[in-house]
């Protein structure tokens, strides 16, 4: 008996069956797709999606650096925006346009090279466009919502969709767009402003970032929202989980060192390991603080059984 799998879809771009995933990941763990798929542009993606049996599932992975993808794997296609023809950036006066494939870091740097201010924090956020577009990225107190104009996408069934500002619906690390948009390309304004002194808010930025992130490590980033009223990294720290392996083997995850709300694979942590550690502190913080942690970074696929 014949599978999906064995009648997907012509595409120009690139196309694996049960493809591991742990490679494509920041925390370096995980299971594998059913099928991955690298698109070429963003009509072979279309054509894909319209061709695609509309019952298999879809997930999007850009670079990475802000998912734990779970050991036994994700079920149907998972689609990965990378390649030069989604990491294309050009600007227009105060605009700048993006490639939702393009990391954050290099619009930050494209802006200051146009003298188009406003975008720097971008460059504190280490993702691509397409996730800062569906989680409202943002650091050091801006958002995407604080320069996006537009962005447009395909949905599921391979249908071009415009969406203004206003059409997000954007509040902290959330968006009310459909979470199954595939999102191909977005246009920020900035402010008119001297390259240099751009530039050097970027330099800033980034040396901040450097001291104070573990960004040398398997890590994910942020992985608790920020409650109302309250920082993450200061409710671990203070119930006792910074710099603590959570489980007994060289491999157990933990939270780091340096950065109380980044976990980190110190060895060869599953993702259970790490999706356990951020349940575990979850609970103790709730525990001893009555607050609520949700998480911010997305996890995906099937838990091992």
């Amino acid at each position: 008996m014949s599978s999906w799998k064995d009648n997907l879809p012509s595409v120009r771009g690139k196309l694996l069956r049960d493809e591991p995933l742990a490679p494509y990941t920041w925390f370096r763990v995980g299971g594998a797709a059913e099928a991955l798929f690298i698109p070429a542009d963003a009509e072979d993606l279309a054509d894909f999606l319209k061709a695609l049996d509309p019952a298999v599932p879809v997930a999007v992975l850009g670079v990475g650096s802000n998912v734990i993808v779970r050991d036994g794997g994700v079920e149907g296609v998972v689609i990965r925006l990378a390649g030069r023809p989604w990491a294309q950036i050009t600007t227009d006066g105060d605009t700048i346009t993006a490639g939702t494939g393009a990391l954050d870091s290099m619009v930050a740097k494209a802006s200051a090279k146009a003298g188009i201010a406003g975008l720097e924090f971008y460059a504190g956020i280490p993702g691509t466009i397409g996730g800062a577009l569906t989680m409202n990225a943002g650091c050091y107190g801006a958002e995407t919502k604080d320069v996006l104009v537009s962005a447009w996408g395909l949905t599921r069934a391979g249908e071009r969709v415009d969406y203004a500002l206003a059409d997000f619906g954007y509040t902290y690390r959330h968006s009310q767009a459909p979470a199954d948009i595939i999102w191909v390309e977005a246009t920020y304004r900035g402010t008119a402003d001297a390259p240099e002194a751009v530039a050097a808010r970027i330099a800033e930025i980034t040396s901040r970032r450097e001291t104070t992130q573990p960004i040398r490590e398997k890590t994910g980033g942020s992985t608790f929202k920020n409650p109302p009223g309250h920082s993450s990294w200061k409710l671990v720290d203070e119930a006792g989980w910074r710099g603590r392996l959570h489980a007994v083997t060289g491999g157990g995850a933990m939270f780091s060192e340096l950065h109380s709300n980044f976990m980190i694979n110190p060895g060869e942590a599953t993702a259970a390991d790490i999706e356990g550690l951020g349940e575990t502190v979850r609970a103790d913080v709730l525990q001893k603080t009555g607050v609520q942690l949700d998480w911010e970074i997305k996890r995906i696929g099937r838990a091992l059984s």
